[in-house]
């Protein structure tokens, strides 16, 4: 996935990211979050910015 980084990317963003992540590998919740810190952020909160 391709991330803009002229702006922030809002939290309905990344709602919307961990329910496809979790639509798509069949899995709870946790996993989808964790997953999604794996694979969007390499596991770096702050990997886009601060505000992202």
């Amino acid at each position: 996935m391709t991330v803009n980084h002229g702006g922030a990317l809002k939290k309905e963003y990344f709602l919307s990211y961990i329910k496809l992540v979790w639509a798509s590998r069949s899995c709870c919740l946790a996993q989808a979050k964790d997953l999604t810190m794996q694979i969007f952020f390499k596991n770096n909160k702050e990997l886009y910015g601060k505000d992202t």
